[in-house]
């Protein structure tokens, strides 16, 4: 349960920085109340997920997550530039999260 929770965290942070984005300096109403609930949302499930995850598993996973997740979200809805070194980034950034799942005991 605890990865589910991590997971769903790792997304609400990526649904926060999008939305933070889309807020202009949070001076767009929704948009900055999407970022705030966003990330509460993502910080309480990542402290829930925490009660049985180590800390330094759990905070990696949780950004990488985000990391990924805002990368993409860039490229898709806003036009970011997606180049071979970006991706080669990219892909760097899911290995250690294999690696840092692999290396952990729940």
């Amino acid at each position: 349960m605890a990865w589910i929770l991590l997971v769903v965290a790792g997304l609400f942070e990526v649904v926060w920085a999008f939305a933070m984005k889309q807020s202009d300096g949070f001076t767009k109403l929704l948009p900055s109340a999407v970022t705030i609930v966003g990330m509460i949302v993502s910080f309480v499930l990542l402290a829930l997920s925490m009660r049985s995850l180590p800390l330094g598993t759990a905070y990696t996973i949780w950004t990488g997550i985000g990391a990924i997740g805002t990368f993409i979200a860039g490229v898709a809805f806003l036009g970011e530039q997606l180049n071979f070194t970006r991706v080669c980034a990219a892909v760097l950034i899911v290995a250690g999260l294999v690696l840092m799942k692999i290396s952990s005991t729940p």
